[in-house]
């Protein structure tokens, strides 16, 4: 496989796993992915924001998340996100030391 074809299949999984998750499960919260795989949407857009400087593209943060999450990142809060529980918030805790 050509490093193109590469590039563009990794871009569009990229796309599909942003896709499932903004569209096709917002009920699941981030707290449970970073809890469960150590990664999140938030990890998703500083992400892009890492790739966007590496390319001497300046993003802000509230930016980078926006791009990510389609609209601001307080309206998707509003919409999608609820309150911890206490058990999240230990399990966060306990594997904090291990996320990136």
């Amino acid at each position: 496989m050509d490093r193109q074809t590469e590039i563009e299949l990794e871009a569009a999984a990229f796309r599909r796993l942003r896709k499932h998750l903004m569209e096709e499960r917002p009920e699941v919260q981030n707290i449970d992915l970073m809890n469960l795989s150590g990664f999140c949407r938030n990890c998703l857009s500083r992400w892009y924001q890492e790739a966007a400087a590496e390319r001497g593209i300046t993003l802000g943060k509230e930016e980078a998340r926006e791009i990510f999450y389609g609209m601001p990142y307080d309206e998707w809060k509003a919409r999608h996100q609820i309150e911890a529980t206490p058990e999240q918030i230990a399990a966060f805790a306990a594997t904090a030391p291990r996320n990136g």
